[in-house]
């Protein structure tokens, strides 16, 4: 099997999981959007689990998954499984060290934290400060177990197991779902009820890994080399990529700090939106990053050049081909998307339309979004961790001024935009600085050229029939039908591999 094809199949499996993954989230947002609104209590809960998220993405699934695959992926090609099975557990021990230490501190502290993220209840609404604060110690210590859940997914997507870390997230959603309704029935606050939820939920996401560890012959009983040299190079590594793994999730945190001055519900807006956006950028976006790294990092060496240009073009090409109409259809029927899911109870029509222009904001970034994981991960592959670093603060610098100009004039959707704007930028300069390492390594060729066309039409067909009201939601099977279809008949290269890898998936099952 070719690597491109490998990498749609693992693609695909990853993207299934979180189809189911965020069909349950989506559950879940609709049930906190009836029984929250965008009021207080969502502001509140929402910030409060915007810390142990941004850790996430910082520490766990950003800078520890692209320093870690490369590094066990290395080990266990030149030593063996069980060298790289130490350097996992050594790697274990340096998390529950240092994350146990800011876990104490926050539990101590939360006021603190809760002020360098949120400011503006403090000075404007202390019982929300008051609130927020409390939330956060229930949620924080959440960070310690999702992010020996990452570790366990470098693991297994390393050793070619991409479901069940991609399955973790339906825990969480599962969990919320059931605090949500379970505070409802007892009268309880549904904000700590959903706090302590995301707490359990930490803990059970561990629990889904440790049977397919046990099946790959993993173990975390056994020794360890805490300052052995994977680690060392581990650390190296997660030094500087802190920042550059995790620029949009940055950009949320301050964007949620610059939000708490706007007027009450802008935070809640930035996040529905950000959860609708969510859909399609994890669905496919994230998906290919994930399936990509390990096989990067096995083209890494420089008599492997070409094959690692070609693998890194394909998957980017791959990425664009389903995020440019994903962007086209949520652009176009924004409106009527939001008012079905969330436009009901205390949900107002108001905060409908303060959502319906945030996620405008941020779909016009969709493509670059999406892109940047791969490119993050060439980068990381190629053990060049100071160029993305670099870009990304720059590009901190560019969220912050087009979003803090940006909201003195459209309130809660500049911020939305300053990070659509922020990541085109990160996206093109990672694309330009990468020459310097593999040569020209992409072009706008006739299928790129294609898919943005047949996108433009999608984009034109679901604006005008949003004219239908919420009906207009019915044709997005065929806006989706009508784009595959196309993109078979034109054959397309990105077409022609998803009809291959579904043909032998529905082969396969039929067998």
């Amino acid at each position: 099997m070719s690597t491109s094809r490998t990498i749609a199949k693992n693609a695909s499996i990853v993207s299934a999981a979180t189809i189911l993954s965020r069909g349950l989230g989506l559950v879940r947002d609709l049930i906190m959007a009836y029984t929250l609104g965008a009021s207080v209590l969502a502001d509140a809960f929402f910030v409060a689990f915007r810390v142990p998220n941004l850790l996430r993405s910082l520490f766990a699934e950003g800078s520890l998954t692209m320093a870690f695959v490369p590094t066990f992926v290395k080990v266990r090609q030149e030593q063996g499984d069980e060298a790289a099975f130490v350097l996992a557990r050594s790697i274990q021990f340096w998390l529950v060290a240092i994350l146990g230490i800011l876990i104490l501190f926050v539990l101590l502290f939360p006021k603190a934290v809760t002020l360098l993220i949120a400011s503006g209840f403090a000075a404007k609404r202390p019982e929300m400060f008051e609130l927020t604060a409390s939330l956060v110690q229930i949620c924080f210590p959440y960070i310690l177990f999702v992010s020996g859940v990452a570790l366990c997914m470098g693991v297994l997507n390393s050793m070619g197991h991409f479901l069940m870390p991609a399955l973790a997230p339906c825990i969480l959603n599962i969990v919320l779902i059931a605090a949500s309704l379970l505070a409802i029935s007892v009268g309880g606050n549904v904000a700590v009820y959903l706090a302590w939820g995301v707490l359990v939920a930490g803990v059970g996401q561990w629990l889904l890994q440790q049977p397919v560890l046990r099946a790959k012959g993993f173990s975390w009983a056994g020794p360890v080399e805490p300052t052995g040299p994977g680690v060392r190079r581990i650390g190296t590594l997660m030094l500087p990529t802190i920042l550059g793994s995790a620029v949009y999730q940055i950009n949320i945190l301050i964007g949620t700090g610059m939000a708490s001055f706007l007027p009450e519900g802008s935070v809640s807006y930035l996040y529905y939106a950000d959860r609708l956006f969510q859909f399609p950028l994890g669905v496919f976006g994230v998906a290919v990053g994930v399936a990509t790294l390990p096989s990067l990092s096995t083209l890494a060496a420089p008599e492997r050049r070409t094959d690692f240009r070609d693998t890194l073009a394909s998957s980017l090409n791959l990425t664009l081909f389903v995020n440019l109409p994903a962007a086209a259809g949520l652009a176009g029927l924004s409106l009527p998307l939001v008012d079905l899911l969330f436009g009901r109870g205390e949900f107002s029509p108001a905060a409908v339309n303060g959502t319906a222009m945030a996620l405008l904001g941020y779909v016009i970034g969709l493509p670059a979004f999406s892109s940047v994981r791969s490119l993050v991960s060439a980068y990381y592959a190629l053990g060049d961790t100071r160029t993305p670093v670099r870009i990304a603060l720059g590009c901190l610098l560019v969220y912050v001024v087009v979003g803090f100009t940006s909201m003195q004039v459209i309130g809660h959707v500049g911020l939305a935009l300053a990070s659509s704007v922020s990541a085109w930028i990160n996206v093109l300069l990672l694309g330009h600085f990468l020459r310097r390492h593999c040569g020209p390594w992409f072009r706008i060729g006739r299928d790129l050229v294609l898919s943005l066309a047949m996108s433009l039409g999608i984009l034109a067909g679901c604006w005008f029939s949003t004219g239908l009201g919420k009906a207009s939601l019915l044709l997005i099977p065929v806006w989706v039908a009508v784009y595959m279809g196309a993109g078979i008949f034109l054959n397309l290269t990105q077409a022609r591999l998803f009809a291959d890898v579904l043909g032998r998936r529905f082969r396969r099952g039929k067998a």
